[in-house]
């Protein structure tokens, strides 16, 4: 037994996904205006899967979405990394104060993951941070981005201990 389905899009639904398609640059939004568009102009669910690397259930959801929101429903909603946790402003105040203190400065002789404390380390910035703003997060990698921030023209660069 075949399930009827009951997304189907019109000519002009279908021109619109194309269009957005042709412009987007973002690759994971172009693969979900993709699906949507197979997906409503009645091709086969496993074979949007085949094309698009995601499965029965996210081409679904993508349908959903775009049935609900349109074409703005297909935007990424999530919101990763560093941002996720901190404000703009509050990234720029971690960024100063790295530049301004020291480890030795902020968590004192004792404190610190190196015998001097002089220089900014994974472990010294999770205690900083979470001195500072209250927060903790889960991966290492998310610390050492916060060295790679922009600080006017260039990265922090700040030697890692």
């Amino acid at each position: 037994m075949t399930a009827i389905r009951h997304f189907q899009l019109t000519e002009q639904q279908q021109q619109e996904l194309r269009t957005a398609y042709e412009q987007c640059k973002h690759g994971p939004m172009r693969t979900r205006l993709l699906g949507v568009r197979l997906y409503g102009s009645g091709y086969a669910v496993k074979d949007i899967s085949e094309i698009t690397g995601h499965p029965r259930r996210t081409v679904l959801r993508w349908c959903a979405r775009y049935r609900r929101d349109g074409i703005d429903g297909l935007e990424d909603q999530r919101k990763g990394g560093n941002r996720a946790l901190l404000s703009e402003a509050e990234l720029q105040a971690v960024c100063h104060k790295l530049h301004q203190y020291r480890p030795v400065d902020v968590l004192g002789p004792a404190g610190v993951a190196t015998a001097s404390g002089q220089h900014w380390t994974v472990p010294d910035l999770k205690q900083a941070l979470k001195q500072w703003q209250g927060l903790v997060y889960q991966s290492r990698h998310s610390y050492r981005e916060l060295f790679q921030l922009p600080t006017g023209d260039q990265g922090l660069s700040l030697p890692l201990g």
